[in-house]
């Protein structure tokens, strides 16, 4: 198979894309994938770190613009899709691939033009603009959440969830406990705003180990403040005294992290479609704060999808405090039914086989 994929701006279009092109390559070792994207983004960083060779559109986000700069922008898109038509004339694929972000935009619109199979996949259960537009020409759309389908006008939408990193999953929760020198304790916690860190999660996260597990041994709590905030987190951390703790460390960045939410009990953290993927994978209690700074608001939909079916509890930053977030940790750990029924509500959210339905769909659309 020959495989245009486009996956770029951010990790979240980036990641579910690199892991599409390991399960064709897991299925059909011998397919060649090249990856289209900006010269700008970080996709320049991960996509050759995957192995995969990068082509490059000059596209950029869809935000709102004045009269002048909308036509503008629409030259800009329609000489991006020039430039991916001159890219698949090159490459020759049998299918285009997009995840979603404006990125995706020129190579499927491209596709379509030049009757190329093509196909999507939408992370997030809200659907992106880019997705909603592109929806009616695409051979099969993947998504991750089943109500997504409801939202776009697409013949073929299939309920795939997210592909997830092939290491993933791979450890139980005794064996990642037992590797990381947890097994001593009852529960583990997992708290994070995300690799660059979010200071209203820190804060909130040192105070619930000042005021609640530094009381409690039989509690492990890890925090990740992130590499921009580290230092900050660090002397909040000192200050009260939670240095002398054993059971409590707060770190930059956990380089471990599928041990990590494999040992967890409960997780706290954004509400990104990989993270909602990965804890309903694994079946992990959790208490998400959606970002209130990306695009759509995406991911409160996603955390209140999850809520709604008692799979997560909720916590918007505007009302994060280390007393909400500590009674809402109390309660969990008090509780052990509920405990146990939230781990089995957010695993109903993972999806059996994601990787052949992804691999079966694609097959089935190239001609």
């Amino acid at each position: 198979m020959r495989a245009l994929i486009a996956g770029g701006g951010t990790g979240g279009h980036i990641n579910p894309a690199i892991a599409i092109a390991s399960i064709i390559k897991r299925y059909e070792p011998d397919s060649e994938i090249a990856f289209v994207g900006t010269p700008n983004g970080m996709e320049n960083r991960l996509i050759p770190k995957a192995g995969f060779d990068l082509y490059h559109v000059d596209i950029t986000g869809f935000g709102a613009r004045s009269i002048s700069g909308g036509l503008k922008y629409l030259r800009q898109m329609s000489a991006s899709v020039r430039e991916a038509e001159k890219i698949i004339r090159g490459f020759c694929p049998d299918v285009c691939i997009g995840t979603g972000g404006y990125v995706s935009w020129p190579l499927i619109r491209a596709a379509e033009k030049m009757k190329i199979p093509a196909a999507m996949h939408e992370s997030n259960a809200l659907a992106g603009k880019a997705v909603k537009a592109l929806a009616p020409g695409l051979d099969v759309l993947f998504v991750n959440f089943a109500e997504t389908a409801k939202q776009v006008r697409c013949g073929n939408v299939v309920h795939s969830g997210n592909p997830l990193r092939a290491d993933f999953g791979k450890i139980t929760r005794d064996g990642a406990r037992e590797k990381l020198g947890l097994e001593h304790y009852r529960y583990s916690i997992l708290s994070c705003g995300g690799s660059l860190g979010a200071e209203p999660i820190n804060v909130a996260a040192i105070g619930v180990m000042n005021s609640f597990c530094r009381y409690r041994d039989d509690v492990h709590h890890l925090h990740q403040a992130g590499a921009g905030k580290i230092e900050d987190a660090k002397r909040m951390f000192d200050s009260l005294g939670l240095s002398g703790c054993p059971n409590l460390r707060v770190t930059d960045y956990i380089h471990d992290m599928p041990e990590r939410l494999a040992a967890a009990d409960i997780v706290i953290g954004r509400a990104g479609a990989m993270t909602v993927s990965e804890l309903a994978f694994l079946g992990r209690a959790a208490i998400l704060i959606p970002s209130p700074y990306v695009a759509d608001n995406h991911q409160y939909k996603n955390a209140k999808a999850l809520a709604d079916r008692g799979a997560c509890v909720l916590i918007e930053e505007k009302e994060l405090s280390a007393d909400t977030l500590e009674k809402a940790v109390s309660s969990l750990l008090s509780d052990g039914s509920k405990l146990k029924e939230m781990c089995e509500s957010i695993r109903q959210f993972a999806v059996e086989n994601t990787d052949g339905i992804i691999f079966e769909g694609i097959k089935s659309i190239i001609k």
